[in-house]
């Protein structure tokens, strides 16, 4: 159900055509036709939630572009606020998805050690990774880069492999930890308050007056 060498290579090969592709839905295609329906729309949300975070990192490149109008910032804020709050959504439904396929099974067994970080959070982590990966790759092969760019983002590259692959093995042994009982993880609901016109006092302070 749950295994970080197939999310790491889900995550590239999408990072990969959506970069070709930009308007292209998530999909889980390469490998997936022949998996069971609960494993293919368990990947489909995996893709989901990673194509958040790809939206989210180029979402806020628009923000750093050097002639950005302060129009276009306060735009773009609001859009990185959407679309992290769909980022945290999405990672929250990934461990909803997978507590509800354990409960049958009687897990994660209640009396097992707690484990701080959800999979949703470590899946979270290697999307992010992913995306890192990719848009350090791209600068080992600029072509107009100065003197030693590509041989310090090569040692990036490597040092960045080495973690996302340090990750897939903490989320392997989370989940094998877990279907033998020795290990439980909870949905942790993150409550993001800046979305909320009820919760953030800058929104609701300063609301314009209702209309009679």
């Amino acid at each position: 159900m749950l295994s970080g060498d197939a999310i790491v290579r889900l995550h590239d090969d999408l990072t990969r055509a959506w970069h070709q592709a930009p308007d292209s839905e998530p999909a889980c295609d390469n490998g997936c036709q022949n998996l069971p329906a609960n494993e293919r729309e368990w990947l489909a949300r995996v893709a989901r939630q990673h194509r958040a975070n790809f939206d989210l990192w180029h979402i806020e490149d628009e923000a750093r572009t050097p002639n950005a109008t302060d129009a276009k910032l306060a735009e773009v804020k609001r859009r990185i606020d959407r679309t992290n709050q769909l980022r945290n959504d999405l990672a929250e439904q990934l461990d909803q998805a997978l507590l509800e396929w354990l409960a049958p099974q009687g897990l994660p067994c209640p009396d097992s050690a707690l484990n701080s970080e959800s999979p949703g959070l470590i899946i979270d982590r290697l999307s992010i990774q992913a995306l890192k990966i990719f848009h350090t790759r791209e600068e080992t092969e600029r072509g107009d880069a100065p003197l030693g760019h590509g041989e310090r983002n090569r040692d990036r590259l490597a040092v960045l492999q080495e973690q996302r692959a340090d990750l897939a093995k903490c989320l392997d042994a989370l989940w094998r930890d877990t279907m033998a009982g020795a290990r439980r993880f909870k949905l942790y609901r993150q409550f993001k308050m800046y979305n909320d016109p009820s919760l953030n006092p800058a929104i609701y302070r300063n609301r314009p007056p209702a209309r009679r």
